[in-house]
């Protein structure tokens, strides 16, 4: 069956497509009787305004575009969740898409999102290229989640990065740790400020650093543990994800964890916390970052400041049942 539409509950209370539009608007100008009809005869059609039709109507948008870098990555789910909380209790809605980590799709879903008139615009994790971010920006508020961005008209919400590769390493060196490996988030959005904070632990430990290039999925976190030759005892993998996939693959060789290699992960997620998987792992606070990249935007929407909003907040080490002290010999391989 068709939507029904305000013209279809305006034919069936007897009343007009205008008078139907100050109802569901909220208009204090309608009598209680017409008020009545109205949100009778829509209620037994089914009818309930639509969001976008509302705000091309009234050229005043409640809605928010949220492009999601990646919608097998529980982190941004939770993300997601914060920032829809906030939104919601400030009377915005959402619409979400995803370019699935890849530049031209994310160049497409952020058009998309862009076509419905939005708000604002929140994008987290993008990988689109920054011309394309600053185009968007110019045409109405953003704000970008683990991203950086110089530009005055972009708000932006991470973690502390280089902060929280710091804290796996000392919590590895703390066991007695010294071969680490870091397998990096590649291109990834924030993989190189946590590269960083890796190699200037390392070297503050006066240990020799060890990257290897991965992405924030499970298949880099395995494939990067098979193609590892030498002796090793540690792991920070990019992120939880990517941590799932070094767990399985270290299970593949034999090796079991934490008694022959320790891991860590970084973000968190309900999957970290998984019984059977107990990750040590470094904690972003997802929801509250979701929250305030919602405040900033809308903040952004309702015109109340001009200036940058560059919000970080502070990881902290979650310790599990993935980590423990090296066996005598690091020769693992």
């Amino acid at each position: 069956m068709a939507r029904p539409t305000m013209e279809d509950v305006a034919a069936r209370a007897g009343v007009s497509r205008a008078l139907v539009s100050l109802v569901m608007r909220g208009s204090p100008k309608v009598s209680a009787a017409r008020r009545a009809a109205v949100l009778a005869a829509a209620a037994e059609l089914g009818y309930s305004p639509h969001a976008m039709a509302r705000s091309l109507a009234s050229r005043t948008s409640h809605v928010l575009g949220v492009m999601v870098s990646d919608l097998h990555n529980p982190f941004w789910a939770e993300v997601v969740d914060g920032l829809d909380l906030y939104a919601r209790g400030a009377g915005f809605e959402l619409v979400i898409n995803t370019g699935g980590r890849e530049p031209g799709r994310e160049r497409q879903a952020l058009a998309s999102l862009a076509s419905f008139r939005p708000a604002g615009i929140a994008l987290l994790g993008p990988v689109v290229p920054t011309p394309a971010i600053d185009a968007a920006a110019g045409e109405g508020p953003l704000v970008l989640v683990s991203r950086s961005s110089r530009s005055s008209a972009v708000d932006t919400v991470n973690d502390d990065g280089r902060t929280g590769s710091a804290l796996a390493v000392d919590h590895l060196v703390s066991l007695g740790h010294r071969e680490i490996v870091h397998i990096d988030g590649g291109n990834g959005s924030q993989s190189t400020p946590r590269r960083t904070g890796y190699r200037v632990a390392m070297d503050r430990h006066g240990l020799a650093p060890r990257v290897v290039r991965g992405e924030y999925t499970e298949a880099a976190g395995a494939a990067a543990i098979r193609a590892l030759k030498e002796p090793f005892t540690a792991v920070i993998a990019a992120n939880d994800l990517n941590a799932v996939g070094v767990l399985s693959a270290l299970t593949e060789l034999g090796l079991r964890v934490p008694e022959d290699v320790s891991v860590v992960g970084y973000d968190n997620t309900w999957l970290a916390a998984l019984r059977h998987i107990s990750l040590t792992t470094i904690d972003q606070p997802r929801h509250e970052m979701g929250r305030l990249a919602a405040e900033a935007l809308i903040t952004r929407v309702r015109g109340e400041t001009a200036s940058a909003a560059r919000l970080v907040v502070r990881p902290s080490l979650v310790v599990r049942a993935t980590t423990a002290p090296p066996r005598v010999s690091p020769d693992n391989r």
